[in-house]
């Protein structure tokens, strides 16, 4: 079927789908639907009907990967500009009093804010657009386009996620507006971070650990030894220095990421130890005399598959007791998962039997404004802080 993607088409649900549709989840995934679906091209938006031909929303169809549907909106008439533009408008507003604290954030934060597929951040005056799947890229620019004239901003890059990248072999970045800029500078509290655009993870920095950032810089670490498993960009390690750590370790398996660590995230180079290494390996070759005061284990994405959840929650079981026999007394162990499959009470039922005792847990942090939770799988990052 030729049609144009934005004028609706019919399909009709069926129970099953209407089920998971009044249940709020945003994805219809492909096992529930029927192969009448596959006349369709990708990005169509289809108008959702159930048994009594009634509308009861708008989805885009996706004809590859396990979700066929996202579903954009629910309600009888179809997304419109005006739509679109309001949307905006509310969940840019939700992240006003964020913009006092820092100039970079997440604008929109995919099917938690009710577009799916799509990211875009926001770092001072650049924008960065990621989509997950061709099926959102039209929807994708369309709000990036929106964003620019809302914020003023003067470049915008649209960058494809390096796992889509690599599958599909489209092209993994481009400019549509202003230009790439080598390095984009921001704010964050009383830190300045760096971001390289071009060649960093997501699109170009883990702006969901602000939270994390702002809590350790709070924290009285004069005199402290701080070591930064999977440590990136040193960003974390940055955050330790700012609280008045005398010792950092960065540790992780990118070379490139701790030479940009080196050169943008470090106040006084004497206090910080680079290590190139794989994490499991190194820290089961740690002499146990070295002990540290705080320990960030923040190691990324184990699996996106559910049938390889046991298979992470084994390496955090590792990862954390190898961990544990490095903190001194009196030390804190902050334990992060970015693993979506593995839910906040799975995590946390893993995790607290190898620390505690003798650790008890003492904060929670809860994802900021600009990273909302919509549904199950969307809260994707846990953090738990715990002190011997």
């Amino acid at each position: 079927m030729k049609s144009k993607p934005w004028v609706a088409q019919r399909y009709q649900m069926n129970k099953d789908i209407l089920t998971i549709c009044k249940s709020g989840h945003p994805w219809i995934f492909r096992s529930h639907v029927s192969s009448a679906i596959e006349v369709f091209e990708a990005g169509q938006l289809l108008r959702l009907v159930d048994a009594n031909n009634q509308t009861w929303g708008y989805g885009l169809y996706d004809p590859d990967g396990l979700i066929a549907i996202r579903i954009l909106k629910e309600g009888k008439n179809p997304p419109e500009n005006n739509w679109f533009s309001k949307r905006l408008d509310q969940i840019l507003e939700k992240r006003a009093h964020l913009r006092n604290y820092t100039d970079a954030f997440r604008a929109v934060h995919g099917e938690n804010d009710g577009f799916p597929g799509v990211v875009i951040d926001i770092y001072g005056k650049t924008g960065v657009l990621q989509t997950y799947s061709a099926s959102v890229d039209s929807l994708g620019r369309y709000l990036a386009s929106l964003i620019v004239e809302k914020l003023q901003l003067e470049n915008l890059i649209w960058k494809i996620p390096t796992k889509r990248a690599s599958k599909t072999k489209v092209q993994d970045l481009r400019v549509l507006r202003g230009h790439l800029p080598a390095k984009v500078c921001f704010r964050e509290g009383k830190m300045n971070l760096t971001v390289e655009i071009g060649s960093g993870q997501k699109s170009g920095a883990f702006l969901d650990l602000r939270a994390l950032r702002k809590w350790i810089s709070s924290q009285k670490l004069h005199g402290k030894r701080v070591l930064n498993l999977f440590s990136y960009t040193g960003t974390l390690g940055l955050a330790a220095e700012v609280a008045g750590a005398k010792e950092i370790w960065n540790v992780d398996i990118s070379k490139g990421a701790l030479e940009t660590a080196q050169k943008v995230h470090v106040l006084n180079i004497k206090k910080h130890r680079p290590v190139v290494a794989d994490v499991f390996e190194w820290l089961k070759s740690l002499p146990e005399k070295e002990k540290f005061d705080l320990i960030i284990v923040d190691p990324p994405q184990m699996t996106s598959q559910v049938a390889q959840v046991p298979v992470a929650l084994r390496a955090y079981r590792q990862l954390y007791s190898l961990s544990l026999k490095h903190l001194n007394d009196r030390g804190i162990l902050v334990a992060a998962c970015c693993t979506s499959r593995i839910s906040r009470p799975k995590f946390k039922e893993t995790v607290c039997p190898i620390v505690s005792p003798p650790l008890k847990l003492i904060k929670t942090l809860q994802p900021e404004d600009d990273h909302p939770v919509g549904f199950q799988e969307g809260d994707y990052l846990k953090i738990l802080i715990f002190e011997n």
